[in-house]
């Protein structure tokens, strides 16, 4: 059974037009976001943080030169071969060219994340342009961080988007195609895989599944050798996810177990553990923040019961396949995309793009639910989310995302969409959406 289809009326993904004022406004922002990247590098000492390394991953694919070192030393590129390959194209035209491709993708994403997620809150009603607008606002500085960064967290949610939209639309192995893409690219996205699993979406796990071992193994074959490539990815999965261990994982100990990382893992380690959430910068006082004191060992499985417990209520709210709707499915998958953020191993300030869906669908809630009362309460659960997350800000002191400010606000987020999700609006009332009445005809 595939998902619910939404209405008609939001089928088309449409292009942005130049008569619409906050068209305007978004082309205007990409064009103030790419002179962020590019002015640097043609005016300055070049653009930092990601975008060399990009180039050097594209060049040594290139010249046929090793993209990771020893296992015994740290990686400068901590990413899959596959990416490499595909930024070796636009890499032989230059660092400009490269980074002009990039911010250009970045674009197209933005826009079509914001496009699909509109599209996919089964509210049977069209936004207005501020309301379609309103989810961009809230996450405009997780933007500005893909753009300046050179990250791709947000390509992959328009990746996973968009793979959800064809799924809508009876085109699994083209779901499963995007979602092995994603998950090439940078494996976090693998978590949708159990969700597919549990709505025996066959086809898309299947299709996912191939393309993902043909992405990894058979696309780099031909430029680097089947065996050099082997090689490599063994070389990666024993550098980035089989080097857990008390000092850190994947490749960044300082940074994994600091405040920078807020996924599930590193927030229970710190209130479980006396770990230095300043371990960033050995510039900075110890600081830690732990309620108990346990072991390593205890502590991952702490961890483990916590993610049970929170796969366990995910499957509890979830309707049953023939209560499934238009509605309930943008909420199941508003709460998939918070547990797919913060089930990460590393869930830095960028990843929190991600709760781009759930914001937009809870938006719709606040402003078309019938219920007066609901609408409030949802208007002020975005609130509390909005204001936990401005926490992040630089005149904030980092202890607040130590104490996992983003993750308090995706929690905030998942309970609002769970709610809606177990109370539905009465289908029984003339007002009710027409997926609901359908569903009680």
């Amino acid at each position: 059974m595939t998902l619910s289809k939404p209405s008609d009326e939001h089928r088309a993904l449409r292009l942005p037009s130049l008569r619409a004022p906050l068209d305007l406004l978004f082309l205007f922002c990409c064009v103030i976001l790419t002179a962020d990247v590019l002015g640097p590098e043609i005016f300055g000492h070049g653009k930092t943080k990601d975008y060399a390394l990009w180039f050097w991953a594209g060049q040594q694919v290139l010249h046929g030169g090793p993209l990771y070192p020893k296992i015994t030393e740290l990686f400068a590129y901590i990413y899959p071969p596959l990416p490499a390959i595909l930024l070796a194209i636009p890499s032989w035209f230059g660092k400009i060219p490269l980074y002009l491709v990039l911010s250009v993708l970045n674009a197209v994403a933005w826009w079509y994340t914001g496009i699909l997620s509109n599209a996919m809150t089964g509210s049977d009603r069209k936004p207005g342009p501020w309301l379609e607008a309103l989810p961009a606002f809230a996450t405009v500085t997780f933007v500005f961080d893909m753009f300046d960064l050179g990250q791709p967290n947000l390509l992959l949610l328009a990746m996973m988007l968009y793979g959800f939209w064809s799924l809508q639309h009876h085109r699994p192995w083209l779901a499963g195609f995007m979602f092995a893409l994603a998950t090439g690219i940078k494996m976090f996205p693998v978590a949708v895989l159990p969700y597919l699993v549990w709505r025996r979406q066959w086809a898309a796990v299947i299709g996912m599944v191939a393309f993902t071992c043909i992405l990894l193994f058979v696309v780099p074959a031909p430029i680097r050798g089947f065996e050099r490539n082997a090689a490599e990815l063994n070389t990666w999965y024993q550098g980035m996810v089989a080097s857990s261990s008390e000092k850190g994982f994947g490749q960044r100990d300082e940074q994994n177990w600091s405040w920078v990382n807020q996924s599930i893992i590193a927030v229970t380690h710190r209130l479980v553990r006396p770990i230095n959430y300043n371990l960033d910068d050995p510039a900075k006082p110890v600081r830690t923040m732990n309620v108990i004191d346990v072991g390593y060992r205890t502590a991952n499985w702490i961890v483990v019961a916590v993610s049970v417990l929170l796969g366990l209520g995910f499957v509890a709210v979830m309707p049953s396949r023939r209560r499934r709707t238009a509605h309930s499915d943008a909420e199941e998958l508003g709460i998939l995309f918070c547990l797919m953020t913060v089930a990460s191993p590393l869930a830095r300030q960028y990843y929190f793009m991600w709760l781009f869906l759930p914001f937009t669908v809870l938006m719709h809630r606040a402003a078309f639910d019938l219920r007066p009362r609901v609408r409030l309460g949802t208007w002020l659960a975005l609130a509390a989310a909005g204001i936990l997350m401005l926490l992040s800000l630089p005149p904030f002191p980092n202890a607040f995302q130590a104490w996992g400010n983003n993750l308090a606000a995706t929690a905030v987020l998942a309970v609002c969409l769970a709610w809606h999700l177990r109370h539905p609006p009465d289908a029984a009332s003339s007002d009710a959406p027409a997926g609901l009445k359908a569903k009680a005809a």
